[in-house]
């Protein structure tokens, strides 16, 4: 698995988060440290790489994870990685879709419906 590791701000009492890019199954993953130091996966965001788009499928957040901003960490995340790319993004999953809508500054980069 390639990674790409970029801790969160840790602001607040949301612990960091670690993510990972594994370019061959298609997936951002999202980790937090345990009690141990140990990576805990909290989640995961797939997608398809098409030739002239990226097109986001699945957004999971284990529940233990749920309200508490990981999704929206990792969505964050992801958007920038692909920006850096220049790709339009169609986000098939709607909590994707629901992010750019609170978040209007990423919905240029979404691919003309």
């Amino acid at each position: 698995m390639a990674h790409i590791t970029t801790p969160s701000s840790g602001a607040g009492d949301t612990p960091q988060v670690r993510f990972a890019h594994s370019v061959a199954q298609e997936r951002y993953e999202a980790f937090v440290r345990d009690a141990h130091g140990n990576d805990e996966l909290v989640g995961y965001l797939d997608y398809l790489n098409e030739v002239d788009q990226v097109v986001i499928t699945h957004t999971v957040i284990f529940d233990r994870y749920t309200h508490h901003g990981f999704g929206a960490a990792l969505v964050r995340h992801v958007l920038d990685d692909i920006r850096r790319t220049g790709r339009p993004v169609v986000p098939v999953c709607s909590f994707v879709r629901g992010f750019v809508h609170d978040n209007p500054a990423y919905a240029p980069m979404m691919a003309p419906a």
